[in-house]
């Protein structure tokens, strides 16, 4: 009976299913070998595992029939690790020059390569009674302390790599896709352009000459000094302004060398409509070219000056949508500049993006401050006549003398501006015109608009601006002049429409000339001029409700009741009315005497 049983636990062990058994590794994963107990025939010397301490001094395993002691990690006959020729290297357990029979009763490891690599299979120990296996097995301890019983097969596939395959054309660029990894040369992918621009894009542009795609530049300054950046490219419906220095070390060369001094360099190219006309550069009908509006000469350097220095560039930019560019201009400014150590420069550049194909009524109408209110920071529209502009006030040049361009007035913004006006000997009345015109502008507004999308045509959606001149009809001096020499701007605004959408409207605006008596005005050459702008706000915010919230007071039904309760316990049902009257009076006696005190 006892027979039976152990043949039966031997079939059990053969018939132990594929699932219990785990991958094949180059060790028991953190398994040691425990010590067993075991009268089983054929042990043999316990065999030190790579990476793994011994517990007991015996690991129980089976021999093949007919073997000898098994060396379970035989060394290979290429020796990879032998780098030293008649000397040992330490670690490498194949290395012959060690004369060691077991190398690893000498070296804490074998280095990778100096031994064959070793295949385990193991289960739970629970399972096996007894082993029939004719490779190596042993009783290892897992991380867990869980008795593990491995089997090491010998398998010699597993120490061989896979037979080459043949690389030839058909099938290399496959293999090294498969087997790639990444590389330092990458692959380039082109990728086409898109349809049309986009707001913010840079536009393109080409140079058929040398067949040159570039970008159009609008120079910007950068830095303390605000030197000129070449780089600084234009953004498509961007409209903006740029100014940048340039200085010259030598000036005599740079006059007629230097590219940003030639005008012909800003308009030399053509513009791509779109982006995907960079795909077909033959065809004229991505391209636009650049407009000249006003002649410019080339730089020319006569005697000591450089003639014909480009100080300002204006783009205009007509756009069509997604249709792309339909337009491009440019003028110029400039200046000549004398040849001296030092010499500098200071361009504009500006470039302005319209609407194409407008109609007549709207290119007569400059860009809105709002739609309609007035949008703060926007310019303050004025109208003379019937034309449209924005107000204006006192601008001065580097030594404060009154320029010839103005500021312009922004909505809700306070400014102050002055500058000197050199005076001509003329008369008092041409003087005092003189100064007007310096103050309000050669032309002087008659009336702002309400709204910032005011029409010029629509005389209702525009209020007058009252003015108060100088007085001179007071004035006893013969030889004295009454001219102005300060306006005050003062512009009343308010908010109007929905709370949560208001509309910043103008209610109206007024000059306000303050004057100054001068005694010998022939003997004058220049005055001081000041002009103040002031908006306040005159807001009138809507009244709140007059209704006041009423106090609607709860009392229980019986307000008595919990006094009727307490002090009819015990007492007759008939004097039972006049406890609530009792209580009722001692309440209303210590109030009175409350407020005695």
């Amino acid at each position: 009976m006892c027979t039976l049983q152990l043949a039966l636990l031997q079939v059990f062990f053969l018939m132990v299913p594929e699932g219990v058994w785990p991958q094949s590794s180059s060790s028991p994963s953190g398994a040691v070998p425990t010590p067993s107990d075991s009268s089983l025939e054929g042990s043999e010397t316990p065999w030190p595992v790579p990476g793994i301490s011994t517990v007991g001094p015996t690991v129980v395993t089976h021999s093949a029939p007919g073997n000898g002691t098994i060396d379970l990690f035989p060394v290979l006959p290429i020796c990879v690790c032998d780098l030293t020729p008649g000397t040992c290297d330490v670690n490498c357990c194949c290395d012959k020059d060690c004369y060691l029979l077991h190398p690893r009763t000498v070296f804490s490891f074998c280095l990778p390569g100096s031994v064959r690599s070793s295949s385990w299979m193991c289960v739970d120990d629970s399972l096996i009674f007894r082993s029939n296996s004719p490779f190596p097995s042993g009783v290892f301890m897992d991380s867990n302390g869980i008795r593990q019983f491995c089997v090491h097969v010998n398998n010699s596939k597993l120490n061989y790599f896979q037979k080459l395959q043949k690389v030839n054309a058909t099938h290399f660029e496959a293999l090294a896709t498969e087997f790639g990894g990444g590389s330092f040369t990458s692959t380039f992918q082109t990728q086409s352009p898109p349809p049309h621009y986009r707001a913010g894009d840079p536009i393109l542009t080409y140079f058929p000459k040398w067949s040159v795609i570039s970008l159009l530049r609008q120079p910007a300054g950068i830095g303390a000094g605000g030197l000129c950046a070449e780089s600084n490219p234009a953004g498509f419906l961007e409209s903006k302004s740029t100014t940048c220095a340039r200085f010259f070390k030598n000036l005599t060369s740079s006059c007629t060398l230097d590219p940003a001094l030639n005008a012909a360099s800003y308009y030399n190219f053509t513009v791509l409509k779109v982006p995907k006309g960079v795909t077909d550069l033959q065809n004229m009908k991505f391209q636009v070219p650049v407009t000249l509006v006003s002649q410019a000469g080339s730089p020319l350097l006569s005697g000591n000056t450089c003639q014909n220095v480009v100080s300002q560039v204006i783009y205009e930019i007509e756009t069509n949508g997604t249709f792309g560019i339909q337009k491009v201009s440019v003028s110029f400014g400039q200046t000549n500049l004398t040849v001296e150590p030092g010499t500098s420069l200071q361009q504009h550049f500006l470039i302005r993006f319209t609407a194409f194909q407008q109609s007549t009524a709207a290119s007569l109408t400059g860009p809105r401050s709002g739609n309609p209110g007035y949008v703060f920071g926007k310019p303050l529209l004025a109208l003379t006549g019937d034309i449209s502009d924005s107000m204006t006030l006192l601008q001065s040049q580097g030594d404060g003398i009154c320029s010839v361009k103005r500021h312009e007035v922004q909505f809700g913004m306070n400014a102050v501006s002055g500058c000197k006006l050199r005076l001509e000997k003329v008369d008092c009345s041409h003087l005092r015109q003189e100064i007007y015109e310096t103050l309000h502008g050669k032309t002087s507004p008659e009336y702002v608009a309400i709204f910032g999308n005011a029409d010029p045509a629509q005389k209702s959606e525009w209020t007058r601006i009252l003015s108060r001149n100088c007085s001179v009809s007071a004035m006893y001096c013969i030889s004295c002049c009454v001219i102005p020499v300060s306006l005050e701007i003062q512009v009343l605004w308010a908010y109007v429409g929905l709370q949560s959408n208001p509309q910043a409207h103008v209610s109206g605006a007024r000059f306000l000339y303050q004057c100054q008596s001068i005694k010998d005005y022939q003997q004058v050459t220049e005055v001081t001029l000041t002009t103040v702008v002031t908006f306040v706000d005159i807001t009138q915010k809507p009244e709140p409700p007059r209704g006041q919230p009423r106090i609607d007071w709860k009392l229980p039904f019986d307000f008595f009741f919990p006094f009727k309760v307490v002090f009819s316990r015990g007492v007759d049902s008939q004097k039972g009315p006049a406890s609530p009257i009792l209580i009722l009076c001692l309440i209303v006696l210590g109030v009175l005497k409350l407020e005695t005190k």
